[in-house]
């Protein structure tokens, strides 16, 4: 019997695209995430694997990905506030957050082309800085995922029910 594919950092944001866009082709989710076609078809399979998603098909298991996301993407992914950088808002400092909470000090993934500087994280994917432009919904979420990365507990309590209600909203029937 083979072995399951660990999951990879890029992984959840496959995942988040496909809530999205569930028929979406392995060309058009490539585009949309910033992998390979190659990468995407690999992601794809460990989701299936790890039951995010449904069996045989691209569509999310919504559940296990709002727990996977919510109790499983901090501890497989974490990350930590770095030096202070250029870059494109995340975490608290991201729209979805910014709505709800007052904080202080800035945090963004790091791009020469950033709006703000903040304490650097590292981003799921390398893409990410690019995804206000290009794939705003999935901007959004990828900015709660962190704020459940690095956030403190109300930040973390804030961002998943945000998560939840929004990923809920594009769950079939």
């Amino acid at each position: 019997m083979s072995r399951p594919s660990s999951l990879r950092p890029h992984d959840p944001v496959v995942a988040l695209q496909l809530v999205l866009h569930p028929e979406e082709g392995y060309a058009a989710l490539a585009e949309a995430t910033g992998l390979s076609v190659g990468e995407a078809h690999n992601s794809v399979k460990r989701l299936r694997e790890s039951r995010l998603l449904l069996p045989g098909s691209r569509t999310p298991a919504h559940r296990n990905l709002l727990e996977f996301l919510v109790h499983g993407v901090p501890f497989a992914f974490p990350a930590k506030v770095g030096a202070e950088t250029l870059g494109v808002p995340t975490a608290h400092s991201g729209p979805a957050l910014a709505e709800h909470i007052q904080a202080g000090d800035p945090v963004v993934w790091p791009s020469i082309s950033g709006s703000i500087r903040g304490g650097a994280v590292s981003a799921l994917v390398a893409s990410a800085p690019e995804l206000p432009e290009r794939n705003p919904q999935l901007y959004r979420w990828l900015t709660l995922v962190d704020a459940l990365r690095v956030g403190r507990a109300r930040e973390r309590a804030i961002a998943a029910n945000i998560l939840r209600e929004e990923v809920a909203e594009h769950a079939p029937g």
